[in-house]
């Protein structure tokens, strides 16, 4: 099973404790995971389906860098940290 988490700031608006599920790629992980915690998904994903700016995903500490096809293969026991972007100089 993956193991998925979200940042503490979303934790303060929506009930999204981690969750553990299946799935191949990152899209059907976040979407797995969804199914749990449907609040979520309009946090994390733009209308377009696409992860939204200012959430950065890791898959085993390695940054996603496919934001909008999510097409990444997730290993089984993988960990999917989803965090908040941070900008600035």
């Amino acid at each position: 099973m993956v193991r998925v988490t979200f940042p503490s700031v979303l934790q303060r608006h929506v009930a999204c404790p981690p969750v553990d599920v299946d799935g191949g790629t990152l899209r059907q992980v976040l979407e797995a995971a969804f199914a749990h915690q449907p609040t979520v998904r309009g946090y994390v994903l733009d209308d377009a389906g696409a992860l939204r700016t200012h959430l950065t995903v890791f898959v085993d500490g390695v940054v996603v860098h496919d934001r909008a096809r999510l097409a990444q293969r997730v290993p089984a026991e993988a960990r999917v940290d989803v965090l908040q972007a941070l900008s600035g100089g």
